[in-house]
């Protein structure tokens, strides 16, 4: 009986082929996958963004349902009715296409300059996605136009509309690990906080991270962004500009001078991150004080005439 030969392995060579042909099929199934989820995750991307936004100007709570005020300034829950919000406590989720449609009806992109004159980007002959995604990273304020939202009222028919019902500030700096990105909505006298909201950031969860958690936005509202001075008044065109972030909380280190009013609650181990939304808040809004005394000019206006 004759002994069976055994059998031939795979050649060295033909083995790094079989992986190097294997590596280039995964390559490509990634890559294939990389492009067709692009544009998915882009819009996911810039839906995220406009809630945020929404969420800073009170249009959307936290918790996913459109809000509206009420005659007293009140922001009550609200559901979407053919193109427009009406109370509602029912606290219904709104859907996505609800949310990009009042988004897209409500936010109105424009451009502000260092001497606070107001354009659109039709106007300066601009792509408006463009610029946004341009110069996301470095900082809308850094450019010599500087993005703003209007935020219009809640109207059906958009002729309605007179005066804005306040405007959103993109805010960016770095927290502890990295940038962070967000947005702060002013009413229409250039001083009073709408709200906040951090959409990007790194930060570390429990701590730094709680910069996007309501309870510590919720601190917000109502705060003013020009520092009063000790004698309680206002000096627009020399003041402090910005949110300041407490080591602490703002009753116990400031107490109930002026400052307060310009100052939120610090996180509990996070004073870094703290810092970062500090220095934030003073860096991006200080390019915008112009513009800022434009509008709460116009808003005294009428009062004075009275």
């Amino acid at each position: 009986m004759s002994e069976q030969l055994p059998k031939k392995g795979f050649s060295n060579n033909q083995v790094i082929l079989f992986m190097v042909v294997l590596s280039f099929i995964c390559a490509l199934i990634l890559s294939v996958l990389a492009s067709a989820l692009a544009k998915p995750k882009e819009v996911a991307r810039e839906l995220d963004r406009s809630k945020q936004m929404m969420i800073a100007a009170k249009v959307l709570s936290h918790e996913g349902y459109f809000l509206v005020k009420d005659d007293q300034g009140q922001f009550l829950p609200a559901r979407y009715n053919q193109g427009v919000l009406v109370p509602d406590e029912s606290k219904v989720i709104a859907s996505q296409e609800q949310l990009m449609e009042i988004y897209k009806k409500r936010f109105i992109p424009l451009l502000v300059s260092k001497e606070g004159e107001i354009k659109t980007f039709q106007e300066l002959s601009m792509h408006p996605e463009q610029y946004v995604n341009d110069y996301k990273k470095t900082g809308y304020y850094k450019q010599p136009w500087m993005l703003i939202y209007e935020i219009l009222g809640n109207h059906r028919d958009l002729k309605q509309k007179s005066t804005p019902e306040g405007y959103v500030i993109p805010v960016n700096g770095y927290g502890l690990w990295d940038a962070i990105y967000g947005y702060l909505a002013v009413e229409t006298d250039g001083d009073t906080v709408i709200g906040i909201s951090w959409y990007d950031q790194k930060e570390t969860p429990g701590l730094g991270a709680n910069i996007a958690e309501a309870y510590w936005q919720d601190l917000f509202p109502g705060k003013k962004i020009f520092q009063e001075s000790p004698s309680g008044q206002t000096d627009f065109k020399t003041a402090p500009l910005g949110i300041t972030v407490v080591k602490g909380k703002v009753s116990e280190v400031l107490g109930d001078t002026p400052k307060a009013k310009s100052a939120v609650d610090g996180m509990t181990g996070a004073t870094l991150t703290g810092n970062g939304v500090t220095d934030a808040y003073r860096q991006v809004l200080a390019p915008y004080r112009p513009f800022f005394i434009k509008i709460h000019e116009a808003s005294v206006k009428p009062s004075n005439k009275g």
